[in-house]
């Protein structure tokens, strides 16, 4: 009986600490699901890394066959880079995994037995707790996934990872989108197929740092409520309406007022405020247009999501 594959995703950006690590649990994983008749495809995305990760990349090949890399001419992002291993990808089954081993790679067996076991399509990681990580961080993440749920008709679950295992079909489904401006958590749930979310307590990454600022991950929500949600522009849309039934009530408040009592020269001082106020809100509303108007910009200039300088294909 021919194996089927099971093709292992792994971004990397300046993971030189974490890939042996990674590697040695990754393996033991591998002699697992030889007994249950599954060969491991690897695909390792260099996106643009500084130090000597392409090259301890390239040392796990030249020991396995079944190793792929592709390397990238700059940093491009996690996203690209997801995207990219998924082209290559050629399993049954996928996963995404990230070298750090915050993903256990022992939760693999468990997520290929929901899949075959009970007919799952998708099969997600999703942290029970937030240990370890800093407070405000954590607040923040809490506070981003309630405001999704509420503007956005797509789901997307508190603690949820990108590591996830994937039929082929959910794969092919993701590759129809090849939208620029990604975020995966939004699409996968896009798409909808049957899916499992596995829960498990949160581990810290075993070597190195997160190459995740505090700042790069508020515009990496902001990109998420943008890219599944129309809320934002009505929210300027209800603000127009809203300061123009303002305006209209005080305009009749003047003229009343006007009529009854004169127009004396005073609340200079009230009007500046009022006008400053109002002029903040207009930038307001024309900056979630921007916003907006931007992503299309960017999608219609029609860019390569990535570009690779080297691959194993070119040996």
């Amino acid at each position: 009986m021919k194996k089927k594959v099971l093709s292992v995703i792994v971004p990397c950006f300046n993971e030189e600490e974490s890939l042996p690590l990674f590697y040695k649990e990754i393996n033991n994983v591998q002699k697992i699901f030889d007994s249950f008749n599954i060969e491991f495809e690897y695909i390792f995305v260099d996106d643009g890394s500084s130090d000597n990760t392409l090259n301890i990349i390239k040392e796990f090949k030249e020991n396995n066959k079944n190793i792929h890399y592709l390397s990238f001419s700059k940093n491009f992002g996690k996203e690209a880079a997801m995207y990219a291993g998924l082209k290559k990808a050629n399993g049954d089954f996928v996963t995404l995994m990230d070298a750090d081993l915050q993903d256990p790679p022992k939760l693999l067996i468990e997520m290929y037995q929901e899949i075959v076991e009970n007919n799952y399509d998708i099969v997600i990681a999703r942290r029970k707790n937030r240990k370890g990580e800093p407070v405000v961080r954590s607040f923040l993440t809490e506070i981003f996934y309630k405001l999704i749920a509420k503007i956005s008709k797509v789901r997307m679950v508190s603690g949820e990872r990108d590591y996830r295992l994937m039929t082929r079909s959910v794969v092919d489904a993701i590759l129809s989108l090849p939208e620029y401006n990604r975020y995966s958590k939004g699409l996968f749930s896009y798409i909808g197929f049957k899916t499992k979310w596995l829960e498990y307590d949160n581990i810290k990454r075993v070597a190195g740092k997160s190459k995740w600022s505090l700042g790069n991950l508020l515009l990496y929500a902001f990109d998420a409520m943008i890219g599944f949600s129309t809320v934002p522009l009505m929210i300027s849309t209800f603000l127009g309406i809203l300061f123009c039934f303002i305006s209209f009530i005080m305009i009749l408040f003047i003229i009343f007022k006007t009529l009854i009592f004169g127009d004396p020269v005073s609340g200079w001082p009230s009007l500046v405020c009022i006008i400053f106020f109002v002029a903040g809100i207009q930038l307001f509303c024309l900056g979630i247009c921007s916003a907006y108007i931007s992503k299309i910009y960017l999608e219609t200039k029609n860019r390569p999501l990535y570009l690779i300088k080297e691959s194993d294909d070119d040996k």
